[in-house]
């Protein structure tokens, strides 16, 4: 006899580059560094693959001719940029809105483990009108280890009362997809999200790559879970 094919009983995502598209908010963080240093903004399209990679790493393409220790010491300045440029530019990926519905339509849980402060990633709930729509939501910084490693999602899973093996990890980075698999969750590669060129989702090895949200309205796109 045929099984009916159901949606995963919880979905935890990351947020920049897999719900959220980011991007602008963070190019506008990055120009206003630029500008204080008498510098030209960046091109959106430059930044744009570096988002998922963290602060850092947009702060070294923003300005790839400055020393690292520099670098490092520019962080707090760029997080204060960005948490003045939150919310103003960015906006849901095509088909998000929709996919999270069709989820609890269906009785899915859904939360957010993302490796974004956790002061910052909260004042874009209200934003989004996610308070009350979102289970859980760790930060990077929310526990004593951020992804790869497996400790956010292992804990996400726990607050929803779903164990990680009935529960489906969305990202776009493959840090997301390393701290799936040693959380024993199944993932999805979001293929809309950030990449560099030297990017290889194969490689990876999530259990399914999805090119775009819509997609995920069908209950048969998401991976199967114990």
């Amino acid at each position: 006899m045929d099984v009916a094919v159901k949606f995963p009983k919880a979905v935890l995502f990351d947020l920049d580059g897999t719900l959220l598209d980011s991007a602008p908010d963070m190019v506008a963080a990055v120009d206003a560094m630029r500008a204080a240093r008498g510098r030209p903004p960046m091109a959106l399209a430059e930044l744009r693959p570096h988002v998922s990679k963290g602060g850092l790493a947009m702060i070294r393409a923003a300005f790839p001719d400055i020393d690292e220790d520099e670098r490092k010491q520019w962080l707090p300045e760029f997080l204060d940029c960005y948490e003045r440029a939150l919310g103003h530019h960015s906006a849901l990926f095509d088909g998000i809105d929709a996919m999270l519905s069709a989820l609890e339509a269906n009785g899915c849980v859904w939360g957010i483990v993302t490796n974004k402060p956790e002061y910052l990633a909260r004042q874009i709930m209200p934003v989004l009108g996610w308070e009350q729509r979102c289970a859980v939501l760790i930060g990077g910084d929310t526990l004593s280890a951020r992804k790869p490693d497996p400790l956010p999602l292992i804990v996400a899973a726990e607050r929803i009362g779903v164990p990680p093996e009935h529960c489906v990890y969305v990202g776009d980075d493959e840090r997301d997809i390393v701290a799936a698999r040693a959380a024993g969750m199944p993932s999805v590669v979001a293929l809309w999200g950030y990449r560099l060129d030297e990017d290889d989702p194969i490689a990876w090895q999530g259990d399914v790559m999805i090119d775009l949200p819509s997609q995920l309205i069908a209950a048969d796109a998401w991976p199967r879970t114990r």
